[in-house]
C-alpha cells in the first residue's frame, strides 16, 4: 500500500474492539472508532477477504462520526481465517445486522469499496430502512462478465502478469483459470493451497494502483483470506443471480449514493460504475482521472473524504 494519503484524517485508535459469534462456526472482529454519539456509518472492506487496515478509519471526521468498521467472515482477525463453510453474501448481511443491533444504531451510512461495494449494495437491497445512504468505491457488481474480466481481461492490459498467472497451471487446464486455482486454493494439503494463495494474491495486488507500487512481502493473513474467499465467491458468482443487484436498485434508489471510480480501474473498470449510476438516477459518479482501484490514490482518497464530508453536513452529495 503506498504512503497514506494527506487527504485522510490523522490515524485514530478504536475506542472499543470486540469479537462478535454470529453462528457456531464463525466470529468476527469489530471496532468504534470516532464520536459515540455522531452519525452512524459502516465500513465494508474489499476482497472478500482482504480484511481492515487502520487506514480505513480515517475516510471519516471522528468529530462527527461513530464509525463501526469490521472484519468479514474469513478474513483478518475474524475467525476461522480463510473459511470458506457458512460463508456466503446472505450470511455477511445478517452479519451486519447483527452487529448494527449489538451496536445499538437504527440507521447507519453503508461505505464499501470493491468487494464492499458489492456487500453494500446486498445489504441495502435487504435492509433498506436501515440505511442512510451510500459511499461506494470500485463498484463491482459479480457478475460473470467483471468476473472474467478479473481472471482473463488482465492480459488486455498486464500480459506479462496474466501469463505469470497461468503459468502456475499445466497447460491442459489452462482453458479456465479460475476453477483451476480454485481446485488447488481449496486443497486440504498446504504444499497445494499456500502457492495457490499467494500467486492469487500477487496476480491481484499487481494490478491495484495505477502507478506501479513496491511489492509488499508476503503475508499469511491477507493471502489466504483473499486468495481463499475470492476464489470462493467468484466460483460461486458472489451466491447472487446474474444481474441480481442491477435489478434490484429500486430498493434503494430513493437514498443517496456516491460513487467514487478510477478512470483507469483494470480491477473492477468503469463500466460497471456507470451501468449502476445509470440504474440509480439519483446517484453521483465521481470519476478520478489519474486512479485506478486503490482507495489510498490520491485523488480517490479526496473524492472519499470530500464525500463523508458533504453527507456529514449536507446529508447527501
Amino acid at each position: 500500500m503506498p504512503d497514506p494519503s494527506p487527504y485522510l484524517f490523522p490515524p485514530i485508535t478504536p475506542l472499543r474492539t470486540g469479537m462478535l459469534q454470529v453462528d457456531a462456526l464463525h466470529t468476527i472482529y469489530w471496532e468504534e472508532v470516532g464520536n459515540p454519539q455522531g452519525i452512524p456509518v459502516i465500513f465494508l472492506h474489499g476482497g472478500p477477504g482482504a480484511g481492515l487496515s487502520p487506514q480505513h478509519r480515517r475516510f471519516f471526521d471522528p468529530r462527527h462520526y461513530r464509525v463501526i468498521l469490521f472484519d468479514q467472515r474469513g478474513a483478518g482477525q475474524s475467525t476461522p481465517l480463510g473459511e470458506t463453510r457458512d460463508n456466503t453474501t446472505g450470511l455477511l448481511v445478517s452479519d451486519m445486522e447483527q452487529l448494527r443491533q449489538l451496536m445499538g444504531i437504527d440507521q447507519w451510512l453503508v461505505f464499501g469499496g470493491s468487494w464492499g461495494s458489492t456487500l453494500a449494495l446486498a445489504y441495502g437491497e435487504a435492509h433498506p430502512e436501515r440505511c442512510l445512504g451510500f459511499v461506494l468505491r470500485g463498484v463491482f457488481l459479480c457478475t460473470t462478465l467483471e468476473i472474467d474480466w478479473f481472471i482473463d481481461g488482465a492480459q488486455w492490459f498486464h500480459p506479462e502478469i496474466h501469463e505469470e498467472f497461468a503459468a502456475a497451471i499445466p497447460e491442459p487446464e489452462r482453458g479456465d483459470l479460475l476453477q483451476a486455482y480454485y481446485r488447488r486454493i481449496m486443497d486440504p494439503d498446504p504444499d497445494v493451497y499456500w502457492p495457490a494463495v499467494r500467486g492469487w494474491s500477487r496476480f491481484e495486488g499487481r494490478r491495484v494502483f495505477l502507478m506501479p507500487q513496491p511489492e509488499e512481502p508476503p503475508c499469511d493473513t491477507l493471502d489466504l483470506g483473499l486468495g481463499r474467499l475470492e476464489a470462493h465467491y467468484m466460483a460461486n458468482l458472489g451466491f447472487f443471480e446474474e444481474e441480481q443487484l442491477l435489478k434490484n436498485v429500486s430498493r434503494i434508489a430513493h437514498l443517496p449514493a456516491v460513487i467514487v471510480q478510477g478512470r483507469y480501474d483494470v480491477i473492477c473498470p468503469p463500466f460497471t460504475a456507470w451501468r449502476l449510476h445509470k440504474q440509480w438516477p439519483g446517484s453521483v459518479v465521481k470519476m478520478v482521472p489519474d486512479a485506478g482501484h486503490g482507495a489510498m490514490e490520491l485523488g480517490i482518497s479526496r473524492e472519499l473524504v470530500a464525500a463523508t464530508e458533504a453527507f456529514r453536513r449536507f446529508g447527501r452529495f
